[in-house]
């Protein structure tokens, strides 16, 4: 129940947030690299997910004692941020409470606290973050069961909690409140592992000492006397890894060997006996060599260099993670063939996480600790909800989402028969997947049959190529990413159906289908490369629908170009037009994007303006009338930001509540139903978001807790859950 670490680059769900105005258009900030830890506790879990080397906690399951942090003693099947604002480098987990360390090496604490596991100098639980008295600055933190331990820089132990039997170290089996130092005189330590009733911990050269209960020999001395201070485990080995649980505990040779000792009850020692308790360490059977151990209260797991993992011991309620409910004396590989990163073991479960950056847990869940409301599995199952994001991208005519993660790696899903993911095939995905090349992006924004990323400034595209709108010079599709010819470093990049638009500085370029005059050259020609649009505006954000682009000046007005059969370029006629024209009305925007025959735009007063094509109720007025201008949205709300679908749109109130209207026949509008509506509709859920994007019958969104919710259309996969069909509700995507 320890913490098992893992610093990764997050293939989870996260994007660069849309920019300076146009909801179509990409402007990021560079991510700094992820930090993913994740522990189980009791009956419950927590995980560290987002962006930087800090990131904040979020924890689901058994929550009696407020052990999820979130405020309350409700127990939650779905990952709860934990309070408070406080940002960690690592997280572990006891019985029933929870910890962690903050960069500057402050410890927090929350949960159950009878035995003044918290260190906050008195008994009383807390179902918030508190700080562990005694102002140490620890590099490392560590929780038992009843008791939690850290390490300064020094190398000193501290523990404090329940010491019944010796397991705080410190010379005697008095319950402390506060952090007492362990005993040991020059003895200098580089890891803690708590258990139930004991805790062991590593020097500096791989030697192993326990303390606490012995009852079972889990101290390793070759007896079973307890020892209210460190005592050297016997057999002289050199580990670089200790593990404690129940009543055993397992180390980690330096040639990735692994040894445990103790309870063997349930088989954890994983010796190949049934049962027979070991006084001294022991080689787990089977020859295999593993690079992380994690011990449960009866069982063990272990990862090996291919990030396969493996358990053994108790397995009745599934924690073994091999479809069965059989103990297991040696270790056996869990079940699903998924490569592993981390992994955790708590009282009655496993969690693990993947090198891509998702959860899956096993085993029992009687609090929700696997991540869901339902019975216990035998096999890994994805955790959703998780906070993977900083946003989230699709376009008007798009049944594909794309997305950046922390890091840079990007990763689409949905439909993909132009080679829009971007993964080299043509292959659809219901689940998010890498796009290939290796290239670090800041943003993606995706549109109908292509996409578009930027590196560094250099925009790169892929997917149908058929009109040039990959920007390459040809009109090969690309089922990888291409750069765009002509050497233009960007800041944004729009695609639109056929054609792609980006800012270059002040001044915009389009490139590919242009039949309509959506590229705003004054020219009907198609081109494969980069064409600066027409008219000398100094232009600070882009937006493109199916056939027509529009873009905001720096001083906020706005001008379309292109298709304009119903109205969309808001200047009071239906003629299409190849070069900009300014929309009417003489509004000030601060926002505005592009549906695929309709724009709107949000006033810097946030009131919502639609325009173009209404044959589903699309611009909000309560009508199904086309409008050729400007024409306000219904219901007197002030949007923070919006988003324009193939024939829907949304918006986003400054309190982060979510509206939609227009087309609802495959439930993108996240009422619940699918009767479409002409004025805005309340998203259903209750849920905070931040940013919001709409896809041709979908729509996607960001929580303020950083976790991904899609709904509507699911037939190409488009809402990341790994199944098909449609949602009429928000439902979080796999990370």
């Amino acid at each position: 129940m320890a913490l098992h670490r893992a610093i990764a680059t997050v293939g989870a769900i996260a994007a660069a947030l849309v920019g300076s105005g146009c909801s179509d258009e990409i402007a990021p900030p560079p991510p700094p690299p992820a930090t993913a830890d994740i522990a189980a506790g009791g009956q419950h879990t927590c995980r560290l997910t987002g962006a930087g080397t800090t990131a904040p906690a979020f924890c689901w399951g058994d929550n009696s004692f407020g052990q999820l942090g979130d405020g309350s003693t409700t127990s939650s099947a779905t990952p709860v941020p934990v309070s408070g604002g406080l940002s960690f480098t690592q997280l572990t987990t006891g019985s029933g409470h929870t910890c962690g360390l903050t960069a500057v090496g402050a410890a927090y604490c929350w949960g159950r606290n009878a035995e003044g596991q918290l260190g906050i100098g008195s008994t009383a639980n807390s179902s918030v973050p508190v700080s562990v008295a005694g102002g140490l600055t620890l590099t490392a933190l560590a929780a038992g069961s009843l008791h939690t331990c850290g390490l300064t820089s020094t190398g000193t132990a501290y523990c404090w909690g329940n010491n019944v039997d010796g397991r705080l170290g410190d010379g005697s089996t008095t319950n402390s409140t506060t952090p007492v130092a362990v005993s040991g005189g020059t003895l200098r330590f580089t890891a803690l592992a708590p258990g139930e009733l004991h805790t062991c911990a590593l020097t500096g050269t791989g030697a192993a000492y326990c303390w606490g209960d012995n009852i079972d020999g889990q101290l390793g001395t070759g007896s079973t006397t307890d020892s209210p201070v460190p005592v050297a485990v016997s057999g002289g080995l050199s580990l670089t890894t200790i593990a404690a649980g129940y009543g055993h505990s397992c180390g980690l040779t330096s040639a990735r060997v692994a040894y445990c000792w103790g309870r063997n009850t349930e088989s954890q020692l994983g010796n190949g006996a049934a049962t027979g308790n070991s006084l001294v360490p022991g080689a787990v059977s089977g020859s295999l060599t593993f690079t992380a151990l994690v011990t449960g209260s009866l069982h063990t797991c272990g990862l090996t260099s291919s990030g396969a993992a493996y358990c053994w011991g108790y397995n009745a309620d599934g924690r073994g993670g091999d479809g069965t409910t059989m103990s297991r004396s040696r270790p056996v590989a869990v079940a699903g063939g998924l490569s592993y990163l981390a992994l955790a073991a708590g009282g009655f479960h496993t969690c693990a996480l993947t090198t891509s950056g998702r959860t899956y847990c096993w085993g029992g869940n009687s609090f929700g600790q696997l991540g869901y409301a339902n019975a216990l599995t035998w096999t890994p199952a994805l955790v959703r909800g998780l906070p993977t994001a900083t946003g989230v991208r699709a376009g008007p005519d798009a049944a594909n989402t794309c997305a950046v993660a922390p890091g840079g790696a990007a990763y689409c899903w949905g439909d993909n028969a132009y080679g829009q993911l971007g993964t080299g095939t043509l292959t659809n995905s219901a689940t998010p997947v890498a796009v290939t090349g290796g290239i670090g992006f800041d943003a993606l924004a995706t549109d109908g049959v292509h996409t578009c990323g930027l590196s560094s400034g250099t925009a790169y595209c892929w997917g149908d190529n058929a009109s040039g709108e990959l920007g390459d010079g040809s009109t090969a599709s690309r089922s990888q990413p291409s750069a765009v010819s002509g050497s233009l470093t960007f800041s944004a990049v729009a695609p639109g159906w056929l054609h792609t638009c980006g800012l270059s500085g002040s001044a915009a370029y389009c490139w590919g289908r242009n039949f309509e005059g959506q590229l705003g050259s004054g020219a009907p020609t198609t081109t494969p490369l980069p064409t600066a649009v027409s008219g000398g505006h100094v232009f600070t954000a882009l937006t493109a629908g199916t056939f027509h682009t529009c873009a905001l000046t720096s001083t906020r007005a706005a001008y379309c170009w292109g298709f304009n059969r119903a109205g969309q370029l808001g200047n009071g006629a239906t003629a299409d037009d190849s070069l900009p024209v300014a929309v009417s009305g003489g509004l000030t925007f601060g926002n505005l994007t592009a549906g695929s025959v309709h724009t709107c735009g949000l006033t810097t007063a946030g009131a919502a303006y639609c325009w173009g094509r209404n044959n589903t109720g699309q611009l909000g007025n309560g009508t199904t009338a086309d409008d050729s201008i400007p024409r306000a949205v219904s219901g007197s709300l002030t949007f923070g930001s919006l988003a324009g679908g193939g024939i829907h749109t949304c918006g986003l109130t400054m309190s982060g509540a979510a509206y939609c209207w227009g087309n609802n026949d495959n439930g993108q509008l996240g009422n619940g139903s699918t009767a479409g509506s002409t004025v805005p509709v309340a998203v259903s859920g209750g849920l905070s978001f931040t940013a919001l994007t709409a896809g041709s019958s979908h729509t996607c969104a960001l929580t303020s807790a950083g976790a991904v919710y899609c709904w509507g259309d699911n037939y190409s996969g488009q809402l990341g859950l790994g199944t098909f069909g449609y949602a009429t509700s928000p439902v979080a995507v796999a990370p």
